[in-house]
């Protein structure tokens, strides 16, 4: 097995140093190759991801991947910025399916902005369409509209676009994942309004056909925002479009406490993936060591249950990841009275003390 690391900007590098050592203490063989990405690899090469970054992500069986993003880049072009090395990937590699969980530990309650009975024993996974929609949809540009409100006027547009076997290629994934969970599916649209969303709706509603075993329920995305923070217990699976996906699984992130816990997958149709924590880059803590590294840790947990075949390592490391979190340890983000403050290497350090069968110490802080 091979793994390519691509710790990125930011706090990348030292989220990802603490995942590199949880996987090194585990009883695998694999080899691992680390490469530059984002901006790293923009003031290395004058590209955010430059040939020899994607060839390794090509040949490797799986990707960890960190953070990308600066605020000093914002001024490039946009094939330039670091954000475009992840968008890169995703459509290089046929990583369609994006799974993000959102998981409330029992721990956390507390951390949750809502009431804990809301989000206590909350387990939601999105499934969000990753390669189509509005975000990659052509013709998009500026021009000189000759029509509209405003002829003359300069104006910018994209084109929002899905073809149906995008749709049904996710459904399936979604069905799928419903058969392993709860048996529900809540497909995600506008179709009100959207005459994309609409034939997103019969397409999903086609494809459901084949899973009499499990329930789906059509919701619009403005109800799902707001039932997300309403009764978000009620939802088991949901399954949307890109750019809905990409908004409402930060929403679901925040309802666990900190997006800060929370890992990600995005599969091709092999189940060959790339993982990287829910969150950003975070540069105005990048450095500090205090950075929230079980996003990380937990995104290799995936790595092994969905690409690499290792269940019973994967179930290590989040039996160790909930062993830390009862032993009362927190990095600032997920932080409250009575529990112990500690920065990026020290939760490192407690996991694989977890991992070992040690004493998890609450006097590390950092």
């Amino acid at each position: 097995m091979k793994i390519a690391i691509l710790p990125g900007d930011g706090i990348g590098t030292e989220i990802m140093a603490e995942a590199v050592k949880v996987l090194a203490v585990l009883d695998l063989k694999f080899e691992t190759e680390t490469a530059l990405v984002g901006g790293a690899a923009y003031e290395a090469h004058g590209h955010p991801l430059p040939d020899s970054t994607l060839n390794l992500a090509k040949a490797a069986d799986a990707v960890l991947f960190g953070a990308v993003g600066d605020w000093k880049y914002d001024k490039l072009e946009r094939q330039f910025r670091p954000e475009q090395a992840i968008l890169g990937l995703r459509k290089h590699l046929g990583l369609f399916a994006n799974f993000r969980p959102a998981i409330c530990y029992e721990q956390l309650t507390h951390a949750s902005s809502l009431k804990p009975e809301l989000v206590a024993g909350l387990d939601i996974l999105i499934i969000r369409e990753l390669t189509g929609d509005i975000y990659f949809g052509q013709p998009r540009g500026r021009r000189v509209a000759i029509d509209g409100h405003f002829p003359g006027a300069e104006e910018a547009f994209d084109t929002m676009r899905y073809s149906k076997p995008e749709i049904e290629r996710i459904a399936h994934v979604a069905f799928q994942a419903a058969r392993r969970r709860n048996k529900k599916v809540t497909s995600v649209d506008k179709a009100n309004v959207l005459e994309t969303f609409q034939f997103w709706k019969d397409v999903v509603t086609e494809v459901h056909a084949q899973y009499p075993d499990v329930a789906l329920e059509h919701m619009y995305v403005d109800n799902a925002a707001m039932q997300l923070v309403k009764a978000p217990k009620a939802f088991d699976v949901v399954v949307t479009g890109n750019m809905f996906g990409d908004i409402l699984s930060d929403e679901a992130a925040m309802l666990t406490g900190s997006i800060g816990m929370l890992p990600s997958a995005s599969l091709d149709k092999s189940n060959k993936g790339l993982y990287e924590p829910s969150h950003g880059s975070a540069p105005d803590i990048a450095g500090q060591g205090v950075a929230n590294p079980l996003a990380t840790i937990l995104s290799a947990a995936m790595m092994l249950r969905y690409t690499l075949n290792q269940p019973e390592a994967a179930d290590r490391i989040e039996s160790a990841v909930k062993a830390v979190l009862s032993a009362g340890l927190r990095t600032g983000d997920i932080w409250s009275e009575g529990t112990q403050r500690v920065g990026t290497r020290a939760m490192g350090d407690a996991v694989l003390a977890a991992l070992s069968g040690k004493t998890i110490t609450t006097t590390t802080t950092g």
